[in-house]
């Protein structure tokens, strides 16, 4: 599915950069004309036959309602386990939880519609969301991979991940304001992930740390097809970065 949603979009820019659907993409912003990358998919979308068209729509939205079927998930185990239950009845039953975890998605998707009609203005607002949320990933990221395969890192070096995310990449965004959103990811989690290194090193408890994760190489075994099929993938993502980069 995600093959469907991603191919029309690349093929578009072909296109386009060969001299397609050139007025198709302009759209005009304070009097200039601009490209629009936003109407790649569409464009591409309404040449296909009824059934493809159908089909790559039915991707489209399978990959956004997926999304939303995880962030909502996310809401509601944080805001049930870390908040709720951690800091306002330690006690409560599985069915409370349940039914706070459900008041938790209803109430995060009412600020989600009263927001959304802000990103109505903006050039391209999923680059908008994504270029955001960047400001926490690469902490997660760091943390999460730290934990899991450096036996060594501490709960210090985690909270100064977690604590230094959002001030180092606003301060990135700020000192270096042509730096794509997707590099600068890209330094802080390097950042992140030294200082963390630098933190569990000061402690000499490290050494012997009895919260590390115990990793059992089975855990990482592939089924044949599987390994084949990310190959392949990775193969054509290669492909497609080296000729269209």
């Amino acid at each position: 599915m995600p093959i469907i949603v991603v191919l029309p979009g690349i093929a578009t820019y072909v296109l386009w950069k060969n001299g397609m659907f050139q007025t198709e993409m302009q759209t005009v912003v304070d009097g200039v004309q601009q490209v629009k990358p936003d109407r790649a998919y569409p464009i591409l979308l309404n040449l296909l036959p009824a059934g493809l068209k159908g089909l790559s729509f039915a991707a489209l939205t399978a990959a956004i309602v997926a999304s939303l079927a995880g962030k909502a998930n996310s809401i509601a185990t944080i805001f049930t386990l870390d908040i709720y239950k951690k800091h306002f009845k330690k006690d409560a039953g599985e069915a409370e939880q349940v039914n706070v975890g459900r008041i938790a998605i209803i109430v995060s998707c009412i600020i989600a519609a009263l927001v959304a009609p802000a990103l109505g203005n903006l050039d391209q607002a999923f680059q908008f969301i994504q270029e955001y949320t960047g400001f926490i990933s690469p902490g997660v990221f760091a943390i999460f991979i730290m934990g899991f395969f450096w036996k060594r890192t501490t709960s210090a070096a985690a909270l100064v991940g977690a604590a230094l995310a959002i001030p180092l990449s606003v301060a990135l965004m700020f000192i270096f304001p042509d730096l794509p959103f997707i590099n600068r990811m890209g330094w802080v989690f390097v950042i992140i992930v030294a200082l963390m290194v630098i933190v569990s090193l000061m402690d000499p408890k490290s050494k012997d740390n009895p919260k590390a994760l115990q990793i059992d190489s089975s855990m990482f075994k592939l089924a044949p097809g599987f390994a084949v099929g990310a190959i392949i993938i990775c193969g054509i993502l290669t492909a497609l970065y080296t000729i269209f980069w």
